[in-house]
């Protein structure tokens, strides 16, 4: 079933197609809100919110980018809200750490490249490490971790665009930055995911 048929569905009250639809976004949905708010039940709320939303707004959607790209939107909208609100019980240490965050240097060691800017050490090549290790719950959880562990602007480029595999101009759209900005933060986000995973596979 296409998009436009598919949406058609939704709007005829088609519980068929809400479910097919829940079934194959709410997992992206729930990881993109996960970006934003640390709790998993308070992630669950807000996709929840975003679903409702939604199902209320189909008569407004029309069509000018997927209906994934415009759903993320909602989950972005409402996990901003839930954050701001969540943020008022964080401690003052906690605030701080995330603009630490973005005020550290280099993502990647300057040591490991040469005067001409060429790699001098490459980077680990994960060829002989046994594929179940590699695809391992152990190295997903070290994976969600070092995710979780960006910070904000960074965090959320690299789920949208990694995890929910939405395009470079819908995550420009979404978040309101440039082509270069996103850019940036992308490839922060994952040099430092690529560095944390480094270190657990070493």
């Amino acid at each position: 079933m296409g998009e436009g048929s598919e949406l058609d569905a939704l709007r005829r009250g088609d519980e068929a197609a809400f479910v097919d639809l829940i079934q194959r976004l709410h997992g992206p949905m729930l990881r993109l809100a996960m970006a934003y708010v640390a709790d998993h039940h308070v992630a669950e709320d807000v996709v929840q919110e975003a679903w409702l939303t939604a199902i209320r707004s189909l008569d407004r959607f029309e069509g000018r980018s997927s209906f994934k790209t415009w759903i993320s939107g909602i989950v972005i909208n409402h996990a901003r809200s839930r954050r701001r609100k969540e943020s008022r019980f964080l401690t003052f240490t906690s605030l701080l750490r995330g603009d630490e965050a973005d005020r550290r240097g280099p993502t990647v060691d300057p040591s490991r490249f040469g005067r001409d800017g060429a790699w001098r050490e490459l980077p680990t090549t994960w060829q002989n490490i046994p594929e179940d290790r590699l695809i391992g719950a152990e190295t997903l959880d070290r994976i969600r971790s070092a995710i979780q562990d960006l910070p904000p602007k960074h965090r959320e480029v690299i789920v949208l665009r990694d995890v929910a595999q939405l395009d470079a101009a819908a995550v420009g759209d979404l978040l309101g930055i440039s082509a270069e900005n996103q850019r940036v933060r992308l490839h922060r986000a994952r040099a430092a995911v690529r560095k944390s995973l480094e270190e657990y596979l070493a």
